[in-house]
């Protein structure tokens, strides 16, 4: 499994890998990010109510390839107070990465900006990084996920 795939399973649930059904179609792609080809704006699906139950609205999303909400922040809020440190995975990619019990290496990192399409430096770890999370959250969203104003950066 990707490493984007990695985050959207422990967010959305065991099933998550099938929310995009065309991943096939698009080698180095995760599933959950083939639905969002281009680089648009952000689009929460705020309108269905927010469930922590991921399994479900991944499942939902999955079958009827309608977007099913999965409330982002809560889900990672729940994770985030089992866990004995403090981590800024609003902002962080290594954070967001070390909450959901990922790699969180530099390698790992320029292996999510290659399923990403990163285009910049991968050498300059800190912009690579801003931009790592930037998107996830994004591609989160585009996903079915609802992600609170305080996940974006300015």
């Amino acid at each position: 499994m990707s490493i984007f795939g990695s985050i959207v399973s422990k967010i959305f649930g065991g099933s998550a890998q099938a929310a995009a059904p065309h991943a096939s179609e698009t080698p180095n792609v995760s599933a959950a990010s083939v639905g969002s080809a281009g680089a648009g704006a952000s689009s929460s699906s705020a309108s269905a109510p927010s469930t922590a139950g991921a399994a479900a609205p991944a499942a939902a999303a999955a079958s009827g390839g309608a977007q099913a909400s999965v409330d982002v922040g809560q889900v990672l809020s729940d994770m985030a107070a089992g866990k004995g440190e403090h981590l800024n995975y609003k902002q962080s990619i290594v954070d967001l990465m070390k909450l959901l019990d990922l790699d969180s290496s530099l390698t790992a990192r320029k292996q999510l900006a290659d399923e990403l399409h990163y285009t910049g430096d991968k050498e300059d770890s800190a912009a690579m990084n801003v931009w790592l999370h930037k998107q996830v959250v994004q591609k989160l969203a585009e996903n079915g996920g609802k992600v609170p104003a305080d996940f974006h950066h300015a």
